[in-house]
């Protein structure tokens, strides 16, 4: 069971049924990191830790800006000048999504990930 291929899709049907809210859960700290990133790219409005005492969950905010949304299996360990390889394989167009990677710093966007000039693993896309 993967929680956050559950998130992933749970994001990406809500977002085509035109709902302007979801709820994800269980919660982890790599879907929070996973969701600041989409947050801090213009993906989602918000969202917000509920704790629930069975595991806790996210209300996430859509603001309908999501094409397509999923996680990456099997998590592919990528260095810096590999990036654009998996950004042909994964994204539409070039500029246009984002690849998601959890890095020694943290998890990021592969733009940021260039400008820091860090590899990573390969863990969504989003576009």
């Amino acid at each position: 069971m993967d929680i956050l291929s559950n998130a992933m899709t749970n994001i990406s049907n809500s977002e085509f049924t035109g709902r302007s809210e979801c709820v994800i859960k269980p919660a982890s700290n790599l879907i929070k990191s996973v969701l600041q990133v989409m947050q801090d790219n213009g993906y989602i409005a918000s969202f917000e830790y509920v704790d629930d005492e069975k595991g806790g969950k996210f209300k996430v905010k859509l603001i309908g800006k999501i094409n397509k949304c999923n996680a990456i299996r099997p998590r592919f360990p990528v260095k810096v000048n590999e990036l654009e390889k998996y950004e042909k394989r994964y994204l539409p167009s070039k500029d246009f999504g984002i690849l998601i990677l959890s890095t020694p710093y943290g998890v990021m966007s592969h733009k940021d990930a260039k400008k820091k000039n860090t590899g990573g693993v390969l863990v969504s896309y989003v576009y």
